[in-house]
């Protein structure tokens, strides 16, 4: 056993370190976090200054007890977990689980994996600073408050199944006022004018009216004016200017320039940082900090000389925006400016080209311009005519790298204009004026939502992907899939003295990859907004953000902070559960003209719908479920009443009635027990049999065998997670290595026997009379089913040891514990909150003595 023990958090990142030091030093990972609060209870004693319950997971227990031995035979022990709030507490965590010793404990931090950083964190020890663990401590707790409160209020208030979070519901009240905005936005016209001139030399070059026309009778009136119009260079001026590098990338900077440039998502930016900063390419991943070490800066001179020349070399400090900067203390770059490109998987390269490309330009000289401005005057009318050109003199920095942009500018520079003088006449080509509408503000994307967050001091490096993600997977928000509709504009063309019109048409409303609000994610952020003001509130949520950076910097006690917090929450809580009406986002449309009862849309059990009729009234009410382009803001009276003719019978084929309706995934058409999804945009309305019929058909030959292996058939599909075959109940996924579309029978037999061979390696103990399976499940996992029920087993289970009755006890504990929240949910529907949380709390402290 080697001497000294270094623990990190990822096993990539232990083999990666191992490399660097000797045979006198072991590195082994501790897979992230081992202990945390308890999933299925609260997990914190509010009453005994808010002590925290941490436990270490079944699945961390191996882990845990593995490095318990190792740290015993070692001679010292090197905490090495990430340099941020939350691998310190990872270390503190390790510490305490492990019993190690203070005098065998050592704590270090490297910024990049890199010999010379790692021998020089082994060279400069330290101890565990606990402010930075109180502040990770104080962040856990109070979003374990607020989730674990709030999300039974929603429960019972909205709509069952759903959660809170304090940072994914503030981000969750961007994108829905984002969306409010948009919708009571009101397009005005006006009219962009655009020229063509040539000079004496007839060179050709484009101008603009600096204002545009606000109506076609203005429009008009101007080209009218305009015949035989003479027009001249009034004014030139020509400013040398300068252009400056963007510093090199922080987290958020970083997540914004992928989504711009290379189109990744957030939680795929920081999924591939993660895996080139463990593969040694790069410095630590989630940082708020611009600066460079003075050797990175050292090292960045050397390359620029080399590679372009000493001129194109300017040394660069940089001074960080983000008031409180918690993670490592240095900007994201190369941990080695001389490797312009890496040997890794694609995405990772050009991710890492983007990186090395900030970095390097950021200790570039500047981009020297010249810019350009002409007025030119008509003697038909005062206004003037402008022409901007920008000419780069000198490349600088820009040889290598420009900060993209998040919207689309119309006023790009026109580039080089040509030679002309004051006076000088001019021989217009054409007056071009365009019906141009204002935009309303653009939806979020990833990286605008995340540029936005950090504007207002909200979330940390750490938070944005998993904050985007969570509020994704509650279906709270979804991105964009609408192509936009068409809407006409009119052109003027100034031409001879002539004028000529002619209407076009441009697609407006694209919402694709764009953050968008869905129903329930409204109507919960209604309801929290209304009810929870305070932890909705944008500087409410900062100033939480500058608390916990108070406590990381050892100026305020974490307790302080929780108890300043809770005070004013729990009571809030209490108020709401007791008091709040049912939110469900109704809005009344108008009466049904047959019953006389009221018509809404609301959010349902299954998600959004209209509704003939309330529960209150003797019958049941009659619901209709929205067409997936319909929202609850948006349906119209028309509309609802439309919904409610489907059903919609349409015949009978093969003795089975055939329908058409909308289920809670969309529209359909169902025959007998079978049910064939519309294609995107078919409206079930105006499906007709001979469209219904054409489609079952399709399903039909789609579901016919394309070949027979041992007398059963093979079905040939397409899914979710792509081609796949359908033989014997089982569906086996087809590769890229074959030709979905020209599959042979070799390849076939090839397919299904392959499947068979994983199963069985996959199979443990089959009871085939008990109908009772113990499998290898994914990521080292073991599966125990019967049935429907699965039943999902840590790594550390001795699944070949297991026995029929230790299985069958296994799925009848998992059978009764899913059983009775069913019916303890019935029994205590009604009950107050305030009893459920002092239920929470007495039990948290039994646990705790």
């Amino acid at each position: 056993m080697a001497k000294n023990l270094v623990i990190v958090e990822s096993p990539a990142k232990a083999k990666t370190i191992e490399k660097f030091l000797g045979k006198d030093y072991k590195v082994a990972s501790s897979f992230g976090h081992i202990a945390d609060l308890p999933s299925k209870e609260l997990g914190v004693d509010v009453d005994n200054d808010f002590k925290p319950k941490y436990i270490v997971n079944k699945d961390k227990k191996d882990v845990v007890r593995k490095l318990s031995k190792m740290a015993k035979d070692s001679e010292m022990v090197w905490l090495a977990s990430d340099e941020d709030r939350e691998g310190e507490a990872i270390a503190w965590h390790l510490a305490d689980e492990l019993d190690l010793k203070k005098d065998k404990t050592k704590r270090i931090v490297f910024s990049e994996i890199t010999k010379t950083a790692i021998q020089r964190a082994i060279e400069n020890p330290r101890e565990i600073d606990y402010n930075l663990v109180d502040a990770q401590k104080a962040r856990r707790i109070l979003d374990r408050l607020v989730g674990y409160e709030l999300s039974p209020i929603l429960w019972r208030k909205v709509k069952g199944g759903l959660s809170a979070g304090r940072v994914q519901s503030v981000s969750v009240r961007l994108i829905v006022e984002r969306e409010r905005e948009i919708i009571d936005f009101s397009p005005e016209a006006s009219f962009r004018v655009d020229a063509q001139f040539k000079t004496s030399k007839g060179d050709a070059f484009k101008a603009k009216l600096p204002k545009n026309l606000k109506s076609k009778e203005e429009v008009e009136s101007f080209l009218d004016s305009q015949k035989q119009a003479k027009f001249t260079v009034d004014d030139l001026t020509k400013k040398p200017a300068k252009k400056s590098p963007a510093p090199p990338f922080t987290t958020s900077t970083l997540q914004q320039e992928a989504a711009r440039k290379l189109y990744f998502s957030v939680s795929k930016t920081m999924n591939m940082a993660q895996r080139l900063y463990e593969a040694g390419h790069i410095t630590y991943m989630r940082t708020d900090s611009v600066n460079l070490s003075s050797q990175a800066k050292e090292s960045a001179k050397d390359e620029i000389d080399n590679a372009y020349g000493n001129k194109y070399h300017k040394a660069r400090n940089y001074k960080g925006k983000s008031k409180g900067a918690q993670e490592a203390h240095e900007a994201i770059r190369p941990t080695n400016f001389a490797s312009h490109q890496i040997d890794a998987e694609r995405d990772q390269q050009r991710l890492y080209e983007l990186i090395w490309k900030r970095g390097i330009a950021s200790q570039m000289s500047d981009a020297e311009l010249e810019r350009t401005n002409v007025k030119i005057s008509s003697d038909k009318d005062d206004r003037q005519f402008t022409a901007n050109g920008e000419v780069v003199k000198f490349d600088g920095f820009l040889k290598v790298y420009l900060e993209g942009k998040d919207d689309d500018d119309e006023e790009q520079n026109s580039g080089l204009l040509p030679a002309m003088s004051v006076g000088e006449n001019l021989t217009n080509d054409y007056i071009q004026a365009t019906e141009r509408y204002t935009r309303p503000p653009s939806r979020y994307t990833e990286a605008s939502l995340v540029k936005k967050l950090e504007e207002l001091g909200i979330g940390r490096p750490s938070t944005y992907a998993p904050t985007i993600s969570t509020i994704q997977n509650r279906k709270y928000i979804e991105k964009g899939n609408v192509d936009g509709t068409e809407r006409e504009y009119v052109q003027y063309t100034f031409k001879n003295d002539d004028i000529k019109t002619k209407t076009l048409s441009e697609k407006v409303g694209s919402d694709k990859g764009k953050l968008v609000p869905t129903d329930v994610g409204m109507v919960v952020n209604d309801f929290l907004v209304k009810h929870f003001k305070g932890i909705l509130d944008y500087n409410f949520t900062a100033k939480l953000e500058q608390d916990f950076d108070e406590v990381a910097e050892g100026n305020a006690k974490w307790t302080k902070v929780m108890k300043d917090f809770y005070i004013h929450f729990h009571p809030n809580v209490l108020d709401v559960a007791e008091n709040a009406e049912r939110e469900v986002g109704e809005r009344i449309l108008g009466k049904d003209p047959e019953t006389g009862k009221p018509v809404s849309a609301r959010l349902g059990k299954f998600g959004p719908m209209v509704q003939i009729g309330s529960v209150e009234d003797d019958e049941k009410p009659r619901f209709a479920s929205l067409k997936p382009e319909q929202t609850l803001a948006s349906v119209t009276y028309e509309e609802a009443m439309d919904l409610f003719k489907l059903p919609k019978k349409l015949g009978e084929y093969k003795d089975e009635e055939v329908e058409a309706n909308i289920g809670r995934y969309g529209p359909y058409v169902r025959f007998g027990k079978k049910f064939v999804s519309l294609d995107k945009g078919e409206d079930p309305l105006d499906v007709s049999y001979d469209r219904a019929i054409e489609l079952i058909k399709a399903k039909e030959k789609a579901e016919e065998p394309i070949y027979y292996y041992k007398d059963k058939g093979v079905q040939k599909g397409v899914g979710r997670f792509g081609p796949y075959l359908k033989w014997d109940g089982m569906f086996i996924n087809v590769n890229k290595k074959y030709d979905f579309d020209n599959l042979s029978d070799k390849d076939i037999v090839e397919l299904i026997e392959d499947k068979i061979q994983k199963e069985k390696d996959k199979l443990i103990h089959h009871w085939e009379d008990e109908g009772i399976k113990v499998e290898k499940a994914r990521w080292g996992r073991f599966k125990v089913s019967k049935g429907k029920t699965k039943v999902e087993l840590p790594k550390t289970t001795d699944a070949e040891a297991l026995t029929l009755d230790e299985v069958k006890a296994i799925l009848e504990k998992n059978t009764k514990s899913k059983k009775k929240p069913a019916k303890k949910k019935t029994a205590t529907k009604k009950k107050t909150t305030s009893k459920k949380t002092t239920t929470k709390k007495s039990s948290t402290k039994k646990n705790s003595k």
